[in-house]
């Protein structure tokens, strides 16, 4: 059933939630949540989530991209955010810049000042996670945390290690799930399609579009009204709008799940950071933003921006991908294990299929991915 929300027709489901956060989810299911805010050096103001735990053992989680963090608690105690809680964990979760509630500056308007949205996940990297850090371990008074990123969410740690080397040493292990970094191994329509946004996003940029799929847009809505009609909208969903994603098995991802996914889903996205993805994709380099040989020359004294070195990532990383998955493919995970100095684990999900987004909203991730991330986690304490 669909309600009209300024002039738009909007899955009542999502009406009823549209609220929801990673607190009231948190609540729901008997924990407590702080709310935080984190300022980073360049002046964002981010939102950090922080379920009290043993202080000795903090862990850090970041989402993907157009991902807000309550994709780790949205399945309830089936969830990794409650899964690491019960087993005592102090849990930490960080909205990157722009992302729901971190959608603040200390002088600009992400309304009104495009300069709000000039990032991509280089900024998330080099300002974001920094902050956070150190922000972690000032309130746990330890020297080092543990860290969860899927998708972008680890992208961003290796841009962290790359550039500012010394925040490897804060880093006990670092657990990819789903790992971005090269992307020289997609099916070539998942390919095009990345290219093609790209391009599109370069042309918003050149008209002054900064921002993506915010609240409102007209494809947000036209996403969550498609994708939670009931009949076709499970099928137009898994099979045609997140085909990117790998091929979808209802035994992770089931219909009556997608509205709960579609409440928040998907969250603004720079354009910025949508060209440099594509920049990856082109360049076959998982390198800094290219803005043309003229501006490189400014800022890199080079014609081309130069590409993160990876042997300067030192901290201990554990590697978990599907052998379904169409954006973190077996191939370009294969690249990133070869040039990373310090991957302590390495598994592939070959038998389950896992797609992309089952390792964030698959129902059975407490059964294959969570028994093995907590002795990760237990060995690097």
């Amino acid at each position: 059933m669909c309600v009209s929300v300024e002039g738009r027709s909007i899955p009542v489901e999502i009406i009823s939630d549209r609220n929801r956060t990673f607190s009231t989810l948190a609540s729901k299911y008997g924990y407590h949540v702080d709310e935080l805010d984190v300022t980073t050096e360049d002046g964002y103001i981010l939102k950090m989530y922080h379920i009290p735990g043993d202080r000795t053992r903090p862990v850090l989680l970041l989402p993907g991209m157009m991902q807000d963090v309550e994709v780790f608690i949205v399945r309830g105690n089936k969830s990794l955010a409650i899964t690491l809680a019960t087993s005592g964990y102090d849990v930490w979760a960080l909205n990157p810049r722009g992302v729901g509630h971190s959608r603040k500056h200390v002088h600009l308007n992400p309304d009104l000042d495009s300069k709000f949205w000039d990032f991509s996940f280089h900024e998330n990297g080099y300002y974001d996670l920094p902050a956070a850090i150190d922000f972690i371990l000032e309130r746990t008074n330890e020297r080092q945390l543990s860290a969860i990123g899927y998708s972008q969410g680890n992208t961003m740690f290796y841009v962290l290690g790359s550039t500012r080397p010394e925040y490897n040493d804060k880093i006990k292990v670092m657990i990819a799930l789903a790992p971005i970094c090269f992307l020289q191994h997609l099916k070539p329509l998942v390919s095009f399609f990345l290219t093609m946004i790209s391009i599109i996003g370069n042309l918003l940029r050149s008209i002054g579009v900064e921002e993506l799929l915010n609240d409102n847009s007209l494809l947000k809505p036209l996403f969550q009204m498609l994708c939670t009609q009931k009949g076709i909208g499970y099928e137009l969903c898994t099979q045609g709008i997140l085909f990117v994603v790998g091929d979808n098995h209802p035994n992770e991802l089931e219909p009556e799940f997608l509205p709960k996914i579609f409440v928040n889903y998907p969250c603004s996205v720079s354009s910025k950071n949508v060209v440099h993805i594509g920049q990856v994709v082109l360049r076959r380099k998982f390198a800094q933003f290219d803005y043309g040989p003229e501006q490189n020359l400014a800022l890199y004294n080079a014609r081309s921006p130069p590409k993160y070195d990876l042997r300067k990532v030192r901290m201990k990383i554990a590697v978990f991908l599907g052998g379904n998955d169409g954006l973190s493919t077996t191939g370009d995970t294969e690249l990133l294990r070869d040039e990373l100095p310090n991957v302590v684990d390495y598994h592939l999900f070959s038998g389950e299929k896992l797609n992309h987004l089952d390792f964030v909203w698959g129902r059975n991730m407490d059964k294959y991915l969570f028994p093995l991330i907590l002795p990760v986690l237990t060995k690097y304490d």
